[in-house]
């Protein structure tokens, strides 16, 4: 089942706090501070030529290379990479990012090829990024940076920001190499870098900081809750499905009877040879019947209570034809834009055994989205549906509005997992769907349950939008 992705999208946060934070506008500037013209004259820094925005007056562009030494680590043989925990850790890209295998050197090296707590240091090959070391005294490998600057001119925390937002660095710099991507030491020290006064830099950095730690705590909030608002529905469904989310009720016309209506309803369509006869399905042993079902309900399959259940059109998606052609992409999220659906050509007897009605149920067949079902509840005239997924229309459109939800439900999924067929790309065929076995409640608590889950899951979205 498809996890809920979050409200927010919190990248793009952090993207404009940094963007903000880099023009000035993230903090007040202070009159009282020394401006940054001052720090350019007492360290001999070279301003940069390009100026790719506004600066605030008490700011100035510099060249990132008049401040900052960008050091090389070194390039290793095989040979020198021990695996003798005893001796000094080499740090490589990986480390930085996924890898936790270490590889240790006996050498005596320049004071420069090491990294300790607290350095500034730069992954410029395959993946990028800056990082403020805190994992002891090591070597490091040769695509990594350490970058040296003056405490009293650059603040480490607010040059790393800088260097974070790759805007600033990958989007301003050319991309070298065909087998792994890096970015040349020369257009590292011609970026323009925005410099703040001191004191600026320092509240600047902090501001971002506590941002930052906002913005994870309330996404980690929004994570928890999207997983916690999932069970919840799972758990609503599950007992929807068991018959322990409403009362029953005596008065209501039991399940039994609805079926021997949908069944003479369906002879009926057979007979005016509006629909073809199907095989027979088998009866429904105990052993399929998966948990205890109140008296009045019935276990049913579903080719019993389905007019059709049927593949969709094989056909291209293009801009002008006689239908519209719903995909697999067009229903990803329960909704349907109707504006970007494309048309396809198709004739005038596929059109009418394959057109889409309000109330059908589209479910797809293979895929990353196998068994999702989308329930049509408007519909523009004239559409089919494509290959991929499978239509099912429903006898009594009454009972579609229950069914939508067994097929939301933990019984179809836990179906669906069993049901995966086929030694390439799992599907679910319409010849197993005919036979997925549910259970079915009076049609006046099918209402009831419908009506509850409804207002249950409204309940679920209240409490979801006050994690926004």
């Amino acid at each position: 089942m498809k996890t809920n992705t979050l409200e927010f999208d919190a990248q793009a946060l952090r993207e404009k706090i940094l963007d903000l934070a880099m023009r000035g506008k993230l903090v007040p500037q202070d009159p009282y501070d020394e401006p940054a013209s001052e720090l350019l004259k007492k360290n001999n820094l070279k301003r940069s030529i390009e100026e790719p925005h506004e600066l605030p007056s008490s700011w100035d562009w510099i060249t990132l290379g008049s401040g900052v030494t960008f050091y090389n680590g070194r390039a290793y043989k095989k040979k020198e990479l021990l695996s003798d925990d005893k001796l000094t850790p080499v740090l490589r890209v990986g480390n930085l990012f996924t890898n936790s295998s270490w590889y240790y050197s006996d050498l005596s090296l320049d004071e420069n090829k090491y990294i300790d707590n607290g350095d500034l240091i730069y992954a410029w090959s395959a993946s990028f990024g800056p990082k403020i070391w805190n994992g002891g005294h090591v070597i490091y490998h040769y695509h990594i940076w350490k970058l040296e600057y003056d405490n009293n001119v650059i603040d480490t925390n607010f040059l790393y920001y800088f260097l974070l937002d790759k805007r600033n660095v990958v989007g301003e710099t050319d991309l070298h190499g065909s087998t792994m991507k890096h970015i040349t030491k020369t257009n590292m020290e011609h970026l323009p870098f925005p410099l703040p006064p001191l004191e600026e830099q320092s509240r600047i950095a902090a501001k971002i900081a506590q941002l930052f730690a906002l913005l994870r705590k309330v996404e980690s909030s929004t994570q928890q809750y999207a997983k916690l608002q999932t069970l919840l529905k799972s758990k609503v469904l599950d007992l929807a499905m068991r018959g322990k989310l409403v009362k029953q009720d005596p008065h209501d016309e039991p399940a039994s009877v609805l079926l021997e209506k949908i069944k003479a309803e369906k002879e009926q369509l057979i007979k005016e040879k509006k629909i073809k006869k199907s095989k027979p399905l088998p009866p429904i042993t105990d052993k399929e019947k998966p948990f205890d079902i109140p008296d009045s309900w019935e276990w049913v399959r579903l080719g019993e209570v389905a007019e059709s259940i049927r593949y969709g059109y094989t056909a291209s998606a293009q801009a002008t034809g006689n239908a519209k052609l719903l995909r697999i992409t067009d229903i990803q999220n329960n909704n349907v834009n109707w504006n970007m659906v494309p048309l396809c050509n198709i004739s005038d007897m596929k059109l009418k055994d394959l057109s889409l009605h309000k109330k059908d149920i589209l479910i797809a067949r293979t895929g990353g989205t196998i068994g999702k079902n989308y329930f049509v509840k408007q519909i523009v005239e004239p559409t089919v549906f494509a290959s991929y997924l499978i239509r099912v229309r429903n006898i009594n459109k009454k009972v579609s509005n229950f069914i939508q939800y067994v097929l939301d439900a933990p019984i179809y999924w836990n179906f669906i997992s069993a049901k995966k067929s086929g030694t390439g790309q799992p599907n679910v065929n319409a010849a197993k769907l005919e036979n997925f076995i549910f259970p079915i409640p009076p049609l006046e608590e099918q209402n009831r349950i419908v009506d509850k889950i409804i207002n249950l899951i409204d309940l679920f979205n209240v409490g979801k939008s006050f994690m926004k």
